[in-house]
């Protein structure tokens, strides 16, 4: 490693951001296909693309915070601003959803009948499925605390076991919404209200899936003995984006499905 004169990490040349990019684009490029003309080859290969850069960028980052030392105090204070900006950013982008779907239900136009939901659209019940998953979301955001206070602890038994529930419970939630939407008596393309539905729960799914991801990097490397009291930077940042996906759940649930219920 090259020593310098300052604490901050000044990183290598990488191929993983520009083929990460590259690949998502094909991600998008290839759901469009399946939707229209129910190809799914392009989307199979550019997620197992996406996949492996991920891997390799994962790796990158592990070894240079883990081995290679270079994520001091200012450089780690500097990553947890980073996760700020983009939790923000991320917040903003449902902003959007909401500020449509309020745009819509406060001044319903008189092109979906002048009401809210449009006429024709049979709602959810949210005290049963919605309810549900929100019960599991919920009781995952105090196992991913739990998780963090053991590791804080040096317990070992109880952060791996916390963890693994708490991926269990992601991955739990992600199957009852793909059943919700298999049982939808509406679609996507179901009036203004189908389209702002699916996008901000499907977004929210997608998220969902994600910060899963991200946690189940996060359980491998606690089983490697990565992490320690005081230097578990990459768990923090994990529930950092756990915690924002609950709470953006909570408000798509007493706005979209319990509010107009």
């Amino acid at each position: 490693m090259m020593k310098t004169n300052h604490p901050f990490h000044m990183v290598t040349p990488s191929p993983w951001p520009l083929l990460t990019s590259i690949s998502i684009m094909n991600q998008a490029i290839g759901m469009i296909n399946w939707f229209h003309n129910n190809n799914y080859l392009l989307i199979m290969i550019s997620s197992m693309f996406t996949s492996l850069c991920l891997f390799q960028w994962w790796r990158d980052v592990i070894r240079e915070s883990l081995y290679q030392g270079c994520h001091t105090l200012i450089v780690q204070k500097n990553i947890r601003m980073g996760m700020m900006l983009f939790i923000l950013s991320e917040l903003f982008f449902f902003v959007s959803f909401f500020w449509a779907y309020f745009h819509m239900a406060l001044s319903p136009s008189i092109e979906i009948g002048s009401m809210w939901p449009p006429k024709g659209i049979k709602m959810f019940n949210p005290y049963k499925i919605p309810l549900l998953n929100t019960m599991i979301l919920v009781s995952s955001g105090f196992s991913i605390t739990w998780c963090h206070y053991s590791i804080i602890n040096n317990n070992f038994k109880e952060s791996k076991l916390s963890l693994i529930i708490t991926i269990m419970l992601g991955w739990i939630f992600t199957m009852i919404q793909i059943y919700e939407y298999y049982q939808a008596p509406f679609t996507i393309s179901d009036s203004v209200f189908g389209s702002i539905f699916f996008m901000s729960t499907g977004f929210h799914g997608i998220h969902v899936i994600i910060g899963n991801m991200f946690l189940s990097i996060n359980l491998f490397r606690l089983t490697k003995f990565h992490f320690s009291k005081t230097h578990h930077l990459g768990f923090e940042l994990a529930s950092w984006y756990w915690h924002f996906v609950d709470v953006i759940w909570l408000f798509l649930y007493m706005c979209i499905y319990w509010w107009i219920y």
